[in-house]
């Protein structure tokens, strides 16, 4: 890409010879930055500057009022950029959420399959699967129910479950939905829209002709060259 939009004339981080991000003022800027950077982590990464929250402009990040409301646009914005197809959306960057880019995600997909331990015939991990794959896609909440772990402290060994499955690429978000006030207004942080990467972008958006060695290298040197700033050990533990 020889031009960039005016909004991609990047902002330095600290020091010489740093990574250089786009400052995010909209929704459509947040799109072409994560297309740009091919993974984008939504809240800190542990890479200076490297995550969707600090590359937001001043006036669009968190802001809380006197009566207890807020305003996050970034947290309004994920649900587009999920929705316009464009990446893949779930935990999968040390168990916190992020962007994985459709030109990137076949080798991320590639290679976390291959890395993490998929679910095996009778377990929890493989009732989940199977009952999003009868389903298509469901609330947390739901799928929860759904899978009987309805009892005292089971809400958190549930979420650890699901958390696995997204680093396992065998669970994505699909869309975001939120409860709705007595005024028709949505409010709240939502509940992500669970589903599997083969139903949301069809297996051959999921399919790969590299090794999952191949695609590790690959990707580990296109985030070299996009974050100098990073050491190797957490360029590693980004993809790990």
């Amino acid at each position: 890409m020889n031009s960039l939009p005016d909004y991609f004339k990047s902002i330095w981080v600290e020091g010489e010879a740093q990574a250089r991000f786009p400052l995010i003022h909209s929704c459509p800027e947040l799109s072409a930055a994560v297309q740009r950077l091919g993974f984008l982590p939504l809240l800190e990464s542990g890479i200076q500057g490297f995550a969707a929250e600090s590359m937001m402009s001043e006036e669009s990040r968190f802001t809380q009022f006197d009566d207890g409301s807020w305003e996050w646009p970034l947290w309004e914005w994920k649900g587009s950029v999920v929705r316009e197809g464009g990446c893949v959306y779930g935990k999968f960057f040390a168990g916190k959420a992020g962007f994985v880019s459709r030109e990137w995600w076949p080798d991320f997909y590639n290679w976390r399959r291959h890395t993490h331990t998929q679910p095996e015939e009778g377990s929890v991990e493989d009732a989940i699967v199977a009952t999003l794959r009868e389903h298509g896609s469901m609330i947390t909440r739901e799928l929860r129910s759904a899978c009987d772990f309805t009892g005292k402290n089971m809400r958190s060994k549930f979420d650890a479950y699901v958390g696995r499955l997204q680093m396992a690429c065998c669970v994505v978000t699909e869309d975001f939905v939120y409860p709705v006030d007595k005024h028709g207004r949505e409010y709240g942080f939502g509940w992500s829209l669970l589903t599997t990467p083969e139903r949301l972008l069809g297996k051959e958006a999921c399919e790969c002709s590299r090794t999952p060695e191949e695609s590790y290298q690959r990707m580990r040197a296109f985030l070299t060259r996009q974050l100098p700033n990073a050491t190797e050990r957490q360029i590693t533990k980004l993809l790990k």
